[in-house]
């Protein structure tokens, strides 16, 4: 029912809010904008949209590994995580290309050596996906830290694929970062991989990255982990600006051409210092 208002002194009737052209508040859930009774949008609540990355969806994810108990762990660990749905568990590749053509999930962690062979059928399986579900994200999980393995698993694209030694399970921040990264399109490479990447680069004479001061090849290396010039500049305590220089300077004395696409400059990173650096 309409409040009334006082009688009009022309008409004698009483008056609605409506018949005024008066606005009644806006329904204090309708946050798209339209006003009670008037139906007139109304500037003041108008729709606004969430902001880019912010919104609520969930990632899903496919798990596999020959070890149960791994799986368990991982399983417990993202079950922690309302951000993120494991929606199967597999214990070899075959079972697990069934539940991505299954559940098309937004990624794929998966062991290295798995059945039959015990090789490298996981990376083996990522390279192979990146034809068959190119949006599919991949997190590579090793034991290894012979970076030969993540030069075969970014042989063909570093973009959505991330290599994490399993000791990185146990932090769930790592593990849920390389996830949200290989599904935003980035690449992540463990540091422990690159550290030795860039020991053993540098213990040539001749090698560039002996030209490189300290700090560059801090900056080297978190470029090689997939890291944007503002979180290396978080991590390490510089300004954004002062990232931009080094790595200006560090790409000038390797020889690099300037690229601003992260899994780019991940994978030429990661060429060079396996270049006569990294492969035993």
């Amino acid at each position: 029912m309409q409040a009334r208002l006082p009688a009009h002194p022309a008409t004698g009737k009483g008056a609605t809010r409506h018949s005024l052209g008066m606005r009644a508040p806006p329904i204090p859930w309708a946050r798209g904008g339209v006003s009670w009774l008037s139906l007139e949008p109304n500037p003041r609540t108008a729709l606004r949209l969430p902001p880019k990355g912010m919104t609520n969806e969930v990632i899903t994810v496919v798990l596999v590994d020959d070890s149960f108990l791994v799986l368990e762990a991982i399983q417990s660990l993202l079950a922690e995580e309302p951000g993120v749905e494991v929606v199967e568990a597999c214990s070899d590749p075959d079972t697990a290309r069934a539940a991505i053509d299954a559940h098309e999930p937004d990624a794929l962690v998966t062991d290295i050596r798995m059945p039959p062979n015990g090789e490298d059928e996981g990376i083996v399986l990522a390279n192979e996906l990146r034809n068959s579900h190119p949006e599919l994200g991949v997190v590579v999980l090793s034991q290894y830290s012979d970076p030969r393995y993540s030069l075969e698993l970014l042989a063909d694209g570093s973009d959505r694929r991330a290599y994490l030694l399993k000791d990185r399970v146990h932090d769930r921040n790592e593990l849920l970062g390389a996830i949200r990264a290989v599904v935003r399109g980035d690449s992540v490479v463990d540091v422990k991989v690159v550290e030795r990447l860039i020991q053993a680069r540098g213990r040539a004479e001749s090698s560039p990255i002996a030209q490189l001061t300290p700090r560059e090849q801090q900056i080297l290396a978190e470029i090689a982990q997939g890291k944007s010039n503002a979180a290396i500049a978080e991590s390490l305590y510089l300004t954004k600006r002062a990232v931009e220089k080094h790595i200006n300077a560090i790409f000038m004395k390797l020889g690099f051409s300037d690229a601003a696409d992260i899994s780019r400059r991940v994978k030429a990173t990661l060429l060079y210092l396996a270049d006569d650096g990294g492969g035993s």
